[in-house]
């Protein structure tokens, strides 16, 4: 017989959905008595223009901007799910790979994230709940969104 969880992940992405992933993590908190942390990752993709290829927007001010708005989105996020600020991560990068190794770092027994039901090319190419799985050492919920 498994023990419950002990330390939930939430990997947050402040979409429209996001909402949905995060009461089911909530209730899964609630019902093994865990702990609950949140991590949003800020990916710095590179923009990509057909004549020179791919442009790394360096940008800091953007970069700042990005981080600043997500660590607010991030916060009210906590307050609602009562997760304090020192159960909060917020880091920029890959996502699938900075979700695996927060939770790695601190001992979480279970991620939960968002996943869209796309089929062919897209799920070949693989989401961030796609890289979490294949490289998570801990069980990950795929809490399936509807597409609009």
């Amino acid at each position: 017989m498994m023990d419950g969880y002990k330390h939930i992940l939430l990997a947050a992405d402040f979409s429209d959905h996001g909402e949905a992933v995060a009461s089911r993590a909530n209730d899964l908190k609630d019902k093994y008595q865990a702990k609950l942390s949140i991590v949003h990752i800020v990916d710095y993709l590179p923009i990509t223009d057909a004549t020179y290829g791919p442009i790394i927007p360096y940008d800091m001010d953007l970069t700042n901007e990005l981080m600043d708005v997500a660590k607010q989105k991030l916060a009210d996020l906590g307050k609602k799910l009562n997760v304090g600020e020192a159960d909060q991560w917020l880091e920029m990068g890959s996502p699938k790979l900075e979700v695996v190794r927060i939770a790695e770092e601190n001992n979480v027994d279970l991620i939960v994230a968002g996943s869209h039901g796309r089929h062919g090319l897209a799920l070949l190419l693989g989401s961030t709940v796609n890289g979490i799985l294949h490289h998570a050492k801990c069980d990950v919920l795929a809490v399936r969104l509807q597409d609009d």
